[in-house]
């Protein structure tokens, strides 16, 4: 539906809103337990046309094929109840179509050459299998999202024979592979040539109108011109108002004007991975948690994918295992959509295979009690939603260049973050009042502590242990 949408005044927000907005000075107060009060946000309004299931959405990645033994999509379905207990709502699925064979990287293949757009890996299952996956994701209230490789397709795809024109050739006649890339296994896509376009576009209609998908996550978005994207987001919103979510390695936010929701917060990563590494960068982490785009974009926070997983190394590698309890509430807590990775909730030591047969060792659930503390307080408090449906970070300014602490405000709700991003123990004094309120979680380097008395007592925060971090919240 079109949503009437708020959000923070700025220059740069009213600069790109994308439908009629009309300015609203409306700054009310609520006050905290001890009577305290706090003021809300100066909000504008405008709309956007964005599916309302965005506002509480946390996306987990799924890797169908090394996430059971089986890699079947019957396999997966099994977890869906776990999934659904986790909390997460939005399942990402890498790409589930068939593999080229011709030109193929491994003994199975990257998901990412696909041989035909409108049919299914058979190594996951049957196009009615897949049907069946979705609707019993969406019958449990998941919202189910597709990864799209829009810039390129596999050596054997139908269009090589059918289509030659729709690829870019050298000056031979003969179809390239990405320039500036070892992406030998796929052939590069010509978007000069109309009739691709409108090919591409039918295809992404496909998966919307016969199977129900809730919108798409697309791989390498910069190599594909925007006003494609923005004709397909167009397209595909006359079905329904999906969700789209751009894998964009540049700094510009240009996508996020009509086409996409989401980006990536690439530079939020690096600044978490620097942080875990290097004493007193917690400045450059705020940097990056609240950022001007576009009105009503916002980004997707993340630890781990399946590029950083197996190219990267494992998340105890990249952040040290004591960190990701503080790591984690950064990426719940800032501006953002989260995401989860497959096998993040079982362990930090894992690393899986992209062209070979690998699997998940479920059992240990090591981290499922943090994620799903954290997938229950981003749903239950609205300061946390994302875009404009939730509040804008509000930096709590400190001495210590170790200690981030932020605020989001929303409809009397006040959500407070406290974190101190080293390994070592830190004093720290704050240049503002934090208020009281009730601690929601609560933990350091050892992990989640029993909350076994809610009420915040303020002195604890001036001593901080390390990775120590808190969320509160005041109403």
């Amino acid at each position: 539906m079109r949503k009437k949408v708020k959000s923070v005044v700025s220059v740069l927000i009213a600069a790109t809103m994308i439908f009629s907005m009309s300015a609203c000075e409306n700054k009310s107060s609520a006050k905290d337990s001890q009577g305290n009060s706090f003021t809300e946000d100066e909000v504008v309004e405008g709309e956007r046309l964005q599916a309302d299931w965005i506002d509480q959405a946390i996306i987990y990645e799924v890797n169908v094929r090394q996430y059971t033994e089986e890699g079947t999509f019957a396999a997966f379905s099994e977890h869906l109840e776990r999934l659904q207990e986790l909390g997460v709502n939005t399942l990402w699925f890498m790409p589930v179509y068939s593999i080229s064979q011709v030109n193929k990287k491994g003994t199975l293949g990257s998901y990412y050459s696909i041989s035909d757009y409108k049919n299914i890996n058979e190594e996951f299952g049957t196009m009615e299998e897949f049907k069946e996956l979705v609707n019993k994701a969406h019958d449990m209230g998941f919202t189910v999202i597709l990864d799209w490789v829009a810039n390129h397709t596999g050596w054997d795809h139908v269009w090589i024979e059918e289509h030659p024109e729709y690829y870019v050739k050298d000056e031979d006649g003969d179809i390239i592979f990405p320039l500036n890339t070892d992406w030998t296994d796929v052939a590069q896509l010509d978007y000069s040539n109309e009739d691709m376009r409108a090919a591409m576009i039918d295809a992404m209609k496909f998966w919307v109108e016969e199977v129900s998908v809730d919108g798409f996550r697309c791989d390498y978005a910069q190599g594909v011109p925007i006003d494609f994207w923005e004709r397909a987001r167009e397209e595909l919103d006359q079905v329904k108002p999906v969700y789209m979510l751009a894998e964009d390695g540049t700094s510009s936010s240009s996508m996020l004007n009509k086409a996409f929701d989401s980006d990536y917060n690439f530079a939020l990563y690096d600044a978490l991975k620097l942080s875990s590494a290097v004493p007193n960068s917690a400045d450059g982490v705020e940097d990056y948690i609240s950022i001007d785009l576009p009105y009503g974009a916002f980004r997707m926070n993340f630890l781990d994918n399946h590029d950083k997983n197996t190219y990267d190394g494992t998340l105890k590698q990249r952040f040290g295992e004591e960190s990701l309890g503080a790591l984690y509430t950064i990426v719940f807590t800032g501006e953002g959509i989260p995401l989860i990775y497959s096998g993040n909730e079982e362990d930090t030591d894992i690393t899986l295979e992209f062209f070979e047969k690998d699997n998940i060792d479920f059992g240990d659930y090591k981290y499922a009690d943090l994620l799903s503390a954290l997938c229950k307080i981003r749903k239950e408090n609205e300061p946390l939603y994302s875009g404009v449906a939730g509040g804008k970070v509000r930096m709590t300014e400190d001495d210590n260049l170790n200690v981030t602490a932020f605020e989001r405000v929303k409809n009397g709700k006040k959500i407070t973050v406290v974190v101190n991003l080293s390994g070592t123990q830190q004093n720290v004094k704050f240049n503002q009042k934090i208020s009281d309120g009730e601690v929601l979680l609560h933990g350091d380097a050892n992990g989640m502590k029993e909350i076994t008395e809610p009420m915040l007592k303020k002195s604890d925060l001036n001593t901080l242990s390390a990775w120590e971090y808190y969320i509160i919240v005041s109403q």
